[in-house]
């Protein structure tokens, strides 16, 4: 069977299982940007990659959540030495390379591209979701926020599971395809599929844009 074929079929059997519906779009939005730290958005570090037009897309979306006052959530996977070092995380047993992402270290820090202000939101994790044993959901709700739009790394792990937990917590997900990344094709499409099919609705970075412009403006 062709790619286009394969294609094909596959989007009409997650028709018929009646998946792929658009969310609504609420009036109180959130950025969640996931760990968009050097140690992913640069590809010196043993979990990074080059996010360079990431990073840009994501800078440009967190100035245009600025005049609206759009709470913006910066994630950011931190460990202790004693958690890098030994068994008590069971994720690091499997991605290794992640056990160098210690706190106070160049790694775990948010990308210096990134325009953070001083009114922006950190949340420091230990697993792939940005809501997983954090503060992000009470975060959300006292915030007043109705949608998450998730941008950051890596789409096939923390973005994903990100989204579904959103959900899941009752926001509805944006997901900009130009604001996420991975180490590699393959897994990036497959996970944008599969979040557009079931938790959320994967859009053009102008579309997000566009959604925000049209937001009440705050007061000067």
């Amino acid at each position: 069977m062709s790619d286009a074929r394969y294609g094909q079929e596959t989007e009409r059997t997650y028709e018929r299982a009646g998946f792929g519906a658009p969310v609504r779009r609420g009036s109180r939005p959130a950025l969640v940007v996931v760990d968009l730290t050097r140690g992913f958005t640069e590809p010196g570090f043993p979990s990074g990659a080059d996010l360079t037009d990431v990073v840009g897309a994501t800078a440009g979306l967190i100035a245009a959540a600025r005049p609206a006052g759009v709470p913006v959530v910066f994630t950011a996977i931190a460990y202790t030495p004693a958690e890098a070092a030994g068994d008590a995380v069971t994720w690091l047993h499997k991605a290794q390379g992640m056990r160098s992402l210690v706190e106070g270290g160049e790694e775990v820090a948010l990308d210096p591209r990134l325009p953070r202000a001083p009114q922006d939101h950190l949340i420091v994790k230990k697993g792939a979701s940005a809501f997983f044993g954090t503060s992000l959901a009470a975060l959300l709700t006292g915030l007043g926020c109705d949608t998450v739009l998730v941008c950051g790394a890596t789409t096939s792990g923390c973005v994903r599971a990100t989204a579904v937990d959103a959900v899941q917590s009752g926001f509805s997900v944006l997901v900009p395809r130009e604001c996420v990344g991975d180490r590699a094709p393959g897994p990036h499409e497959a996970n944008l599929f599969d979040i557009q099919a079931k938790y959320g609705d994967v859009i053009d970075v102008k579309d997000a844009v566009g959604y925000l412009d049209g937001l009440p403006r705050t007061a000067a």
